[in-house]
């Protein structure tokens, strides 16, 4: 129950309709990506489908947190990304031409 209830949580932070409350998603996600992998690991297709919007974020200071928070996530979750490579690799890919120094760097 409780793992539902972080879930349900954090979903709602990344998808909200303010871009400080899904920044505040996105580092919850890290959070708990340290703290309790396990629940993230067996839940990461419908957490990736959200992460991955984050990812493309139509707000730079969003994009640039996801992308930064992706980078720490990924030792993290190793073998557990698999199931979502593809579509993470494709949202990445759409921000290396990306003129904001701080997107480009992440």
């Amino acid at each position: 129950v409780e793992g539902t209830e972080q879930l349900n949580e954090l979903y709602k932070l990344m998808a909200a309709k303010e871009f400080q409350t899904r920044i505040e998603g996105v580092v919850l996600l890290l959070d708990y990506c340290k703290s309790s992998s396990e629940l993230i690991s067996s839940n990461v297709v419908q957490i990736f489908d959200v992460f991955v919007l984050r990812v493309q974020d139509c707000n730079k200071k969003v994009k640039q947190k996801a992308l930064e928070v992706l980078a720490l996530m990924v030792p993290t979750l190793g073998d557990a990304l698999h199931p979502v490579l593809v579509s993470l690799v494709g949202a990445v890919t759409d921000n290396l031409n990306s003129k904001q120094v701080g997107i480009y760097a992440a």
